[in-house]
């Protein structure tokens, strides 16, 4: 069985070893994986801010302020990156204005459930494509971006299931119990 500790020391060997690296071109699966993933974060964070303006809840808002957060400094990071790189930038809708939350109708006014559950299934996407980018990058710069990214989300993920599960919020499949077994 491969040792992490030992991938992780042959990456950084490698990219010691490989100092010029960024020189290397991209391909164009890590071109396509760096602007799907910007245009998704994107749109997370237009979904973060509806969310904000929509909550009342201070622990809510608490989270969207730190998923907002984390999603800006991906955007920062990856924006640079594909700039430097010559990779154009998506066009992305726009930031959302700050609302009152009392003014929106309950009929179209989404519910704490919905929002945590909605930020929990947006960040499974996020970790599906930073694994998916991470196992397409040829560089290791783009790897270690991609890993970085993937820490975000893991980090995050601990935090937002908590607060779902004090909240009752987290939806969990049914439990197996195999024939025979005790309840």
């Amino acid at each position: 069985m491969p040792n992490p500790f030992e991938a992780v020391w042959n990456l950084l060997k490698t990219g010691v070893d490989n100092i010029d690296e960024p020189d290397t071109p991209l391909h164009v699966i890590e071109v396509g994986d760096l602007w799907v993933y910007l245009t998704t974060m994107e749109e997370f964070i237009r979904y973060e801010e509806v969310s904000l303006n929509t909550t009342t809840d201070d622990e809510v808002k608490e989270m969207l302020i730190d998923i907002i957060r984390i999603c800006e400094g991906q955007v920062e990071t990856l924006s640079k990156f594909m700039k430097k790189e010559g990779i154009p930038l998506p066009d992305v809708t726009s930031s959302k204005p700050e609302s009152d939350s009392k003014q929106i109708p309950l009929g179209v006014k989404l519910t704490d459930d919905e929002i945590t559950n909605g930020v929990a299934f947006k960040q499974v996407v996020c970790m599906q494509q930073c694994a998916k980018g991470q196992a397409d990058s040829v560089r290791n710069d783009v790897g270690m971006m991609w890993l970085g990214f993937f820490s975000d989300w893991v980090t995050f993920g601990t935090t937002l299931k908590t607060l779902m599960k004090k909240r009752g919020w987290l939806k969990v499949p049914p439990y197996y119990y195999p024939p025979g077994s005790p309840r």
